[in-house]
């Protein structure tokens, strides 16, 4: 009879383990919240007028622009001038007030917005931000069903989330999954501090809005990273707070304004951490200020790296940006900054932002004495210098994989401008430098990536 007790109790703690573990891996069961949140999402159909080179790309044949390029005339009328596209949106007012991205708007001759009882209404685009994607569209009437917006500073990592939108035109598609990270910046960009998911998004879903477990709004999806176009486990989503800001303002000025310091920033990893003698990767590194900006006239330097806003620390470039993002012009800060191995205090006052447009970067290195850095550069043309507006550099053209400048995460087509703060302004400056470079040190370099300024630090170790 012990015996059977015996298994009679293992057999109830296998049955209540097993439990346990079906519960933790079972998916979470969204159907209410998606019945409850679906009337507030819309679909968004777009009508844009095409460009010349899309008209040229889609009715020119092969054969002809190769001999003939751009020169070629043909009718217009026989050239369909509009294409159509889709994306999503949800409301935000009752009063018809709806958020999308901006890429869904852009260049668009007409919006249209489809509800979820099929009625197709016109929408008008009250104003569009490139920088942060977000976009504020209109329609007639009232009554609407708006969202509630949630505080995304309580998201947590982890913490399921539902996506609903038109992936490929099909409405209503509800995608789930979890918060993969926060405060994420993408490569070239510093407007917005993404939250990223794992939920699946398409194209289609741009726009659409991402809940949390309460059905509140806490971001608007923008976009996915792929190789293929399509789903690949990475999206990204606009916090809400930040699309908030960015529709009140286009909504009272048809323009957003923004604070400016005037400063590139980017990450402190491993190898700057020990150049710059910190005890572990934090703060963020200026590597660009512009002349004539409110960082300038307050003094930081390229090369500076911020530990500290207003008081409060910074371990990544995104809570720098978050700050910055939030703050207004006019508005006085002070920020704690490690130069020459010393910190100090610089307090500046924020401007308005001037409307600015990024340099589009455009893509041998002889034999020289000092470490093989693995790099085939050549000097940069009198074109490529206008286009990127610095008077010299060096085009890195190929990489050896595995070389030191590899290790670095440099790669084809940066242009190196510096190198321990001394100027590479061609190809016999560059050997010098790298002449001097001595074996088991962190060299900084400075480079240009797409027209954005960046520093590495490459480790000597050959």
């Amino acid at each position: 009879m012990k015996k059977q007790y015996m298994q009679q109790g293992l057999y109830a703690a296998v049955f209540t383990a097993a439990a346990v573990q079906a519960q933790a891996v079972a998916p979470v069961d969204f159907s209410n919240l998606v019945e409850q949140v679906s009337p507030g999402v819309v679909s968004v159909n777009v009508v844009k007028k095409l460009s010349q080179d899309e008209l040229m790309q889609q009715q020119v044949p092969e054969i002809l622009k190769r001999f003939f390029g751009n020169q070629i005339i043909i009718p217009q009328q026989q050239l369909p001038q509009e294409k159509t596209a889709f994306g999503s949106a949800f409301f935000i007012s009752k009063d018809g007030y709806l958020l999308t991205n901006h890429h869904v708007v852009e260049d668009a001759s007409k919006v249209t917005i489809v509800l979820n009882d099929r009625r197709e209404i016109d929408a008008k685009v009250v104003g569009s931000d490139e920088r942060t994607d977000v976009a504020l569209l209109k329609v007639t009437g009232s009554g609407y069903p708006d969202l509630k917006t949630g505080n995304v500073g309580q998201l947590k990592v982890g913490e399921p989330v539902l996506a609903i939108g038109s992936p490929f035109g099909f409405d209503y598609s509800a995608s789930a999954g979890i918060v993969s990270a926060k405060m994420r910046n993408m490569t070239g960009e510093s407007s917005v501090p993404f939250i990223q998911t794992d939920v699946a998004l398409n194209p289609g879903n741009s726009g659409g809005p991402l809940f949390n477990q309460r059905g509140e709004v806490v971001g608007v999806n923008s976009r996915i990273f792929s190789g293929t176009g399509g789903y690949m486990g990475l999206s990204f989503s606009i916090p809400i707070d930040v699309a908030m800001d960015v529709a009140d303002q286009l909504k009272k000025y048809g323009k957003v304004t923004r604070a400016y310091l005037g400063v590139g920033l980017q990450d402190i990893d491993r190898n700057l951490a020990e150049s710059y003698k910190l005890s572990k990767p934090e703060g963020s590194l200026i590597t660009e200020v512009k002349a004539g900006s409110p960082a300038a006239k307050a003094g930081f330097k390229q090369g500076d790296v911020i530990l500290k806003f207003n008081g409060s620390a910074i371990s990544r470039t995104s809570e720098l940006m978050n700050y910055l993002t939030r703050a207004v012009p006019g508005q006085s800060i002070q920020l704690e900054v490690l130069r020459d191995d010393s910190r100090r205090n610089i307090s500046a006052t924020l401007t308005t932002a001037p409307d600015d447009t990024p340099a589009k970067a455009d893509a041998e290195q002889p034999k020289s004495k000092g470490p093989v850095l693995g790099v085939a550069i050549r000097d940069l043309n009198a074109n490529e210098l206008r286009q990127l507006d610095i008077k010299g550099g060096v085009l890195i053209q190929d990489v050896r994989l595995g070389g030191i400048a590899s290790r670095a995460r440099i790669i084809p087509g940066d242009v190196i401008t510096q190198m321990n703060s001394k100027s590479v302004g061609s190809s016999k400056d560059f050997i010098a430098t790298v002449a001097e470079l001595k074996k088991n040190t962190v060299a900084r370099v400075t480079i240009l990536r797409e027209g954005q300024p960046m520093i590495v630090g490459m480790r000597i170790e050959e």
